[in-house]
């Protein structure tokens, strides 16, 4: 599919399209607020108990009086406008593309895959950022606000300068520079570019990691701040502050998070049992490619998109169909949620909505978004990436829907690739990630653990159908707690995920045979939770001259209290034989 930035074939389709969505979007608007003001969070609840008991009923009662009014005398000209709507959906392309072009006369970022290897890293997150009242059935509110805090957080965690050191209570003080992209070339992503290097001198592994620590620069709230508190506006000026990690904890594990170092040092080759892994109140420095979900709400997919492109500069975004379109016999009345941010350039680009959504997933148009980038080029052929993202069918009970659909991702990723493949091309990772909406831990979900996409694709975190690494954690968020203090800040959450006991009473526990949650695990082994959020690799569709370890898995906590799932990032390191080049 030729990417143009535009979803419509001309302008003049394109101007119509935002005159009738114009027309529709205030009558939309009160709508939604007629829906949210008698809604209340359980932080606004517990925001509002110092006021008069008299105070809540008052605001639902005139809130929902004034924009019912709003809302029926909108309503006419809301009607023409989705007269005008309907008809045009049948012209768009399913999603919106956005660059921003950047030139470098320096020799391009194929230079260090040249070399041999190369680290790429990923991350995915379920966002929630519905329309405010749907949102609200999530325990979540305020979306504009959460948009624009998680695109600032994502942002400063990425860009951030950060030293790690030895703790001065050590006889030693070795410095390592780690992730300094700040300082790095501001065309990294670009074809023509550089990745920064990140040189680490000195750093001694052999000492105990409470001892290591690491300084980061800038910005005036820390990562401890209460990002609740910032959305409902009870800090002055929030939404324009910057915000700056303090130091960045490594839990336990195998990882230094020395990223790429290790690519670069050639580290021996490991088992899927011995995943250098963390649990990191930080997005990684060296995030590649984001893909989020459930951005449903498109002022808030504008908000990310103009937020993260200066950082990541090819964005894919307001992705799906809407109203009635192709195979999809329902109407659609939401996008699909994907949104793709990427470093590199995207070559080519396909979407495919699922066909067989039911109840209320239905009214979205879910599917995969399979996007072709390159990330290099050398004298004889270009180097690419395949990465693929999905969200399949939410209710619990609807398992066989969740099941077809994954077979429809195994074949349309397939057809995309076929399509797509060029000989004079070097294939260096094919990615598949988003929220599948089942887990490896419950019996109820036991049909599509064992569905043969698993078989295509490694999960680093799984052992097998129905069983988990015993260092995985879940990122299904328990909605009625998400507001407590043990999980109300990035460091707080980072510390309940490390803690078994007080991590069951946060995260989603596994569901039974029945539908009800279940006695989980087995006497002696860890507990885990519902993971509904995965990360998946393969390499049987590479080239054969590459080969792929991952360099680290990480369950990021940096978005508690914005959003009801935890991110999970995966940085995989690529290996070239460079003398067949």
């Amino acid at each position: 599919m030729a990417l143009r930035e535009s979803p419509f074939a001309n302008g003049f389709i394109a101007g119509l399209h935002s005159l009738s969505w114009w027309l529709i979007f205030p009558c939309f608007w009160f709508m939604d607020r007629m829906i949210a003001v008698c809604l209340t969070t359980t932080l606004e609840k517990k925001q509002r108990r110092e006021e008069e008991c008299y105070l809540g009923p008052l605001r639902v009662f005139f809130g929902l009086l004034i924009f019912l009014a709003l809302f029926v005398l909108t309503a006419p000209v809301a009607l023409i406008g989705f007269l005008m709507w309907v008809p045009l959906q049948a012209t768009r392309r399913p999603f919106i593309y956005s660059q921003r072009t950047t030139t470098n006369p320096e020799e391009g970022a194929v230079k260090n895959l040249a070399e041999g290897r190369e680290g790429f890293g990923f991350v995915t997150a379920n966002l929630c950022l519905l329309p405010d009242s749907l949102a609200r059935f999530n325990n979540l509110g305020h979306s504009q606000a959460r948009a624009n805090l998680i695109g600032k957080t994502i942002v400063q965690s990425v860009n951030r300068p950060q030293n790690c050191v030895v703790s001065p209570s050590s006889d030693t003080m070795s410095h390592c520079s780690r992730d300094n992209l700040l300082a790095s070339s501001l065309y990294y992503g670009s074809i023509d570019s550089q990745p920064p290097s990140r040189p680490c001198l000195g750093f001694d592994s052999s000492l105990p990691l409470e001892e290591v620590v690491c300084e980061s620069g800038g910005g005036e709230v820390g990562s401890n701040t209460n990002a609740a508190n910032i959305i409902v506006g009870t800090e002055q000026n929030a939404g324009e502050s910057d915000i700056a990690p303090d130091a960045a904890e490594v839990t336990k594990g195998n990882n230094f998070n020395q990223n790429s170092d290790r690519c670069k040092a050639g580290w021996k080759s490991q088992k899927l049992g011995d995943v250098p892994w963390e649990i990191s109140p930080l997005f990684p420095a060296n995030i590649d490619f984001v893909c989020l979900q459930e951005v449903f709400d498109k002022r808030a997919a504008q908000k990310l998109k103009d937020i993260l492109s200066p950082t990541f500069s090819h964005v894919l975004y307001d992705v799906g169909i809407y109203a009635f379109h192709g195979c999809c016999s329902s109407f659609k009345f939401f996008n699909s949620g994907l949104f793709f941010a990427s470093r590199y350039p995207v070559l080519d680009a396909s979407f495919h909505c699922y066909p067989n959504g039911r109840g209320e997933d239905a009214l979205a148009a879910k599917g995969l978004l399979s996007v072709k980038v390159q990330v290099g080029r050398n004298s004889q052929k270009n180097i690419v990436g395949y990465f693929n993202c999905t969200h399949l069918h939410a209710p619990e009970a609807d398992g066989e829907i969740r099941n077809a659909q994954l077979t429809l991702v195994s074949k349309w990723i397939s057809d995309f690739q076929a399509l797509a493949k060029r000989d004079d091309e070097i294939v260096v990772f094919d990615i598949l990630c988003g929220d599948f909406n089942f887990d490896n831990c419950s019996p109820y979900d036991s049909h599509e653990q064992k569905h043969k996409i698993f078989d295509d694709y490694r999960d680093p975190c799984r052992v097998g159908p129905g069983q988990e690494e015993p260092w995985v954690t879940g990122t299904l968020l328990e909605q009625p707690t998400m507001y407590d203090e043990e999980v109300l800040t990035p460091e707080s959450l980072q510390r309940s995920l490390e803690n078994e006991a007080v991590r069951r009473r946060f995260i989603a526990p596994p569901v039974g045979l029945d539908g009800g949650s279940c006695d989980y695990p087995e006497p002696g082994a860890p507990w885990v939770g519902r993971r509904i959020d995965y990360m998946l690799y393969r390499e049987a569709n590479l080239s054969q001259l590459c080969k792929t370890e991952i360099e680290e898995f990480t369950f990021i906590t940096r978005l508690a209290g914005l959003t009801d799932h935890i991110p999970v990032g995966m940085r995989l390191c690529v290996s070239v034989n460079t003398e067949d080049l």
